[in-house]
């Protein structure tokens, strides 16, 4: 299966993250629920080129979107380094469907 052309990261509407972050999945014993963790090193949105607050973040796909408000900037000697958001399901379905935009990713 090719991949989704369309998929992409955004902070901010209408601007794709360039950097491919690392990925951890955890899942409860139960299987249903469970969180993915993405971590971005030194990603465009904590560059000069963009402003404003990061709010959240948006996984746009050919199904639409999927959005995480779970997200932290960590900084390193004073400078931002590291974006790190979680994106939480409580469902099979919730799972089912982050995992169809990630094999997209």
């Amino acid at each position: 299966m090719a991949a989704d052309k369309l998929a992409k990261i955004q902070f901010y509407d209408g601007i794709d993250e360039p950097v491919v972050p690392e990925i951890r999945l955890t899942r409860g014993n139960d299987g249903t629920t469970g969180q993915a963790i993405f971590i971005f090193e030194k990603p465009q949105a904590l560059s000069s080129i963009t402003s404003g607050e990061i709010t959240g973040m948006k996984m746009i796909d050919s199904e639409g979107e999927i959005l995480t408000r779970e997200v932290k900037v960590k900084f390193v000697d004073g400078e931002p380094l590291i974006i790190e958001c979680i994106y939480i399901w409580k469902t099979k379905d919730d799972f089912d469907r982050f995992m169809r935009f990630a094999n997209s990713y």
